[in-house]
């Protein structure tokens, strides 16, 4: 019942304070729930200076959002969308009242606060609003893709192309398995038996604007809250699963496609070569040591895209049971 109440409140336009956007407005079930932008704009039209990520198996991360390790759960990081106004997404603050009067007034939600939390005598509360959305946002499980039919036992599930492709993932010639590891490819998971912090977040050398491991404001990665040299870069580990649908990529959404990302890797950085984020990312000496290069045939590349794309779980980007239901 709390999820389903959670679905509605995702879809639904009334929770932002113009009555413009929902949560599902950056995060679309056809996308795994990401938004195929670079970087979005909230309701208000401020740009929002990192990609809306994936909300594909959300439930099993112990940190939140592309680089503040102070979000470690749902409940917390739905507070950043709802109140912030800098920049402001969907601008709750100071409408906390109207929004919740207008939740009162939609007869639909009668039945679905009540049955979410019952015996209260005001379930309209942003406390329960929070709750209902982090309870839906971990419902989004995603787990069958033809990668996990093939390592379930159906050997035909997965192409010969996404077949090498899986044996260059697992390689020490293209290390992608250091980072992007276990069932949810990436290495920080949360599960019933505990937590694993290990490698939350990485440098890949997409930028080294001044020769010493610069990123362009405003998005210098984990730093930002550490204050840490080291830290300069570091954003968290996405999971892999649907990426074929997540495009672009990266933090800031400068990189367009799959082939292009796995050149990026190829080539243990990225270079620009003018303008004011122009640099060597090989050079980057905050670098993470895994990302050391590759040099792979034109068939070999492409192999590693066919099993990237193996990973994209068709039955859930059309789930009715993640789907609009106001449609």
């Amino acid at each position: 019942e709390k999820a389903e109440l959670g679905r509605h409140l995702f879809y639904d336009r009334r929770l932002s304070a113009n009555e413009t956007q929902s949560c599902a407005s950056c995060h679309q079930q056809e996308r795994a729930f990401s938004d195929g932008v670079a970087t979005p704009r909230g309701s208000t039209g401020d740009v929002v200076p990192r990609n809306s990520q994936t909300l594909t198996n959300v439930g099993y991360l112990p940190v939140l959002t592309w680089a503040n390790p102070l979000l470690s759960s749902l409940e917390i990081q739905a507070r950043i969308p709802l109140f912030n106004d800098l920049p402001t997404e969907l601008g709750a603050t100071g409408n906390e009242a109207t929004i919740l009067a207008r939740l009162r007034a939609e007869p639909r939600y009668g039945e679905l606060f009540g049955q979410a939390f019952p015996g209260e005598a005001d379930p309209y509360t942003f406390r329960h609003v929070i709750d209902a959305l982090a309870t839906f946002q971990r419902s989004l499980v995603s787990g069958d893709s033809p990668y996990d039919r093939w390592a379930a036992g159906d050997q035909a599930a997965l192409s010969p192309a996404a077949r090498r492709g899986l044996e260059l993932f697992n390689s020490e010639t293209c290390e992608c398995y250091h980072c992007h590891a276990g069932f949810n490819f990436t290495t920080a998971v949360r599960t019933r038996s505990g937590e694993s912090f290990k490698t939350s977040f990485t440098n890949t050398g997409l930028y080294n604007i001044d020769g010493q491991g610069g990123y362009p404001e405003p998005n210098t990665g984990l730093h930002e809250i550490s204050d840490k040299p080291e830290d300069m870069g570091k954003f968290r580990i996405p999971t892999l699963r649907n990426v074929e649908v997540t495009a672009p990529y990266m933090h800031d959404g400068s990189i367009a496609t799959l082939e292009e990302a796995i050149e990026h890797y190829a080539a243990a950085g990225r270079t620009i070569a003018s303008g004011p984020f122009a640099g060597r990312g090989a050079d980057n000496p905050r670098k993470d040591v895994f990302i050391v290069g590759f040099d792979l045939p034109a068939e070999d590349k492409a192999a590693l895209v066919a099993f990237l794309k193996s990973l994209t779980d068709e039955a859930f980007l059309r789930d009715p049971r993640f789907s609009d239901p106001w449609r």
